[in-house]
């Protein structure tokens, strides 16, 4: 049994001083000596039991690939990876690791838990530097015949590009529909460059293609091509379109100038990249002052977005500190770079001259000691009001699913406008299945990509019963 080291690692940082004025990646991950020295905490509770295994959406043998790095040797810490997760230089950086693996680890239990999620990003950074994934990548492309049929994939999101993967690998030939002019899904337009660096989804999405995955952009399904035509022209189809629509206050001044999504603004930033206007066309004019409504990862990315615009950031958040649904990396890293929080405020009201808004008049609220079913404590209104200055509003309040692909269809949603699906992740219709957002709601990227690799397999399940009856 491995001695109980309490206090993980930590990983390097850039200086907030140095990455505040620009838009590169924070977090610089472990060197070797680092990710070894973190692997050796590691208890290696026995496969069949461990808790982190089980906490994981797509199940990666977590001690096992850790004890690969422990041992120094990462090309089988990366096959062992790559057994369920084709994806983890994404993954290891965006998944919300606390509330899955990391928040089920043993050692956890008495100290810090093992960072699972930078030693899993430490595989692929190092595997791709060195080489050692392409050799890995050569022998995988041996196998993606495409001889096992044809599937297509509704959407080049998480969901949708892990399914993808998961089918090439088993022999599939597959065509990814993707609306926009880039694959990527939420990974492209939503996540700022600070957090995912894009040369690091492209290197991702590259690897899908030498499998054999071939991404179609600016196809619409639902208006390009129908369900119904990809059904003729494929053995199953997969529907990953996650969630896009944004939620919005129906409050008086909603309509605005400056009162942006968070979705329209990240997608700007992120895919647009307005952020280096006017080298690129599409320009994002923000002023000194900026309040973003809400406190999830998404309204993280937008404030200290915003901040590298230049600007002075409030988040404004109707619940308290305590609820707030970001991760704890994102808050942490927020505050050190000077974005401002405000708690208990709910907003009534934007206010606006000359057509453009110019300040938010927020209701103070009052904690209960109930909570809701989420676990939170309930609020209620106190009657007070607090006006706060803002030549830009940003509303990240949450997304729902795209309801262009159903509608029309047959497909049968829920209420909420989410795919009804049943235990094997088929949708009303035979043949064509779904998962991530569009089934969920809005998520994590993680549990998207579980969605996606239990699709694959009910997928080639689905084909093979057909082929033989």
């Amino acid at each position: 049994m491995p001695k109980l080291i309490k206090e993980r690692v930590s990983t390097p940082e850039r200086p907030v001083e140095e990455r505040t004025k620009d838009f590169g990646e924070v977090n610089l991950g472990y060197t070797f000596e680092l990710a070894v020295k973190e692997a050796e905490r590691c208890l290696q509770c026995p496969e069949n039991y461990a808790p982190c295994i089980k906490g994981c959406p797509v199940h990666i043998n977590i001690p096992g690939f850790i004890a690969k790095i422990k041992e120094g040797d990462i090309e089988s810490a990366l096959r062992i990876i790559w057994n369920d997760n084709t994806l983890p230089a994404i993954t290891g950086r965006v998944c919300p690791q606390e509330d899955q693996c990391e928040g089920a680890c043993v050692v956890g239990k008495v100290g810090q838990a093992v960072n699972i999620g930078k030693l899993e990003r430490f595989v692929a950074d190092y595997a791709r530097k060195h080489g050692i994934e392409e050799e890995l990548l050569c022998e995988f492309e041996e196998k993606c015949s495409g001889a096992l049929g044809n599937v297509a994939v509704v959407g080049a999101g998480p969901a949708g590009l892990t399914c993808a993967g998961e089918l090439a690998k088993m022999g599939y030939s597959v065509t990814i529909y993707e609306a926009l002019h880039k694959p990527g899904g939420v990974l492209i337009y939503g996540i700022p460059e600070f957090r995912l660096p894009k040369e690091i989804l492209d290197h991702e999405l590259a690897k899908l293609n030498r499998l054999g995955v071939r991404i179609l952009t600016d196809h619409v399904v639902g208006k390009t091509v129908t369900i119904e035509e990809l059904l003729e022209e494929y053995d199953a189809v997969f529907i990953g379109t996650g969630a896009g629509t944004p939620k919005l206050l129906n409050i008086p001044g909603i309509l605005l100038d400056r009162i942006y999504s968070a979705n329209e603004f990240l997608t700007r930033i992120n895919l647009m990249k307005a952020y280096a206007f006017p080298n690129y066309d599409t320009p994002i004019a923000i002023g000194k002052r900026v309040v973003v409504i809400g406190a999830g990862n998404t309204a993280m990315d937008a404030a200290r977005s915003a901040l590298r615009l230049g600007a002075e950031v409030i988040i404004a958040y109707r619940r308290g500190e305590e609820d707030v649904s970001a991760r704890e990396e994102e808050v942490v890293h927020a505050k050190e770079e000077g974005v401002k929080f405000m708690y208990f405020v709910q907003p009534v009201e934007f206010l606006g001259e000359n057509g453009k808004v110019k300040a938010v008049r927020f209701e103070k609220m009052e904690p209960l000691e109930e909570k809701d079913h989420k676990g939170k404590r309930k609020i209620r209104p106190t009657g007070e009001y607090v006006t706060v200055e803002a030549d830009t509003v940003i509303i990240a309040i949450g997304l729902e699913p795209n309801k262009i692909i159903s509608d029309g269809t047959g497909l049968k949603t829920n209420p909420n406008g989410t795919l009804v699906v049943d235990e094997n992740l088929m949708t009303s219709i035979p043949g064509v299945f779904a998962g991530g957002d569009a089934i969920r709601g809005e998520a994590t990227v993680i549990l998207a990509m579980g969605d996606g690799k239990r699709a694959a397999k009910a997928i080639d399940e689905y084909i093979r019963t057909k082929m033989s009856s």
